[in-house]
């Protein structure tokens, strides 16, 4: 397994990245800019923006969640060990996601 610190770092920037991300859409569905446009056609596109962005918000909590699980398995020294069979989870999946808490077979398997 990597240096714990880098692994922290590189959690932590993700989660900052995801943290602002969710701050700029909050922003654009609570129309902080400005309310509704005046013409219908263009109302029905910024409804339409809303609900893409919503879907956004979910996908960016639930990866914030990830990684602070990843970080709390970090702390307790569980980090890198699947959570459903205990086995190792591979240094490559790792790397593509970092708070990924099971190997790619238990992944699979919960599809």
């Amino acid at each position: 397994m990597k240096d714990p610190a880098v692994i922290r770092a590189r959690l932590d920037a993700r989660k900052q990245e995801l943290l602002a991300r969710a701050r700029d859409v909050h922003a654009d569905i609570t129309r902080a800019s400005g309310p509704l446009d005046k013409d219908f056609a263009e109302q029905v596109v910024q409804m339409e923006n809303d609900a893409v962005l919503a879907g956004l918000s979910a996908t960016t909590a639930a990866e914030i969640a990830q990684i602070n699980r990843a970080l709390k398995r970090l702390e307790e020294g569980a980090y890198g060990d699947c959570a459903v069979c205990g086995q190792p989870i591979d240094e490559r999946r790792l790397e593509a996601l970092p708070h990924s808490d099971r190997c790619i077979r238990c992944a699979e398997f919960a599809r």
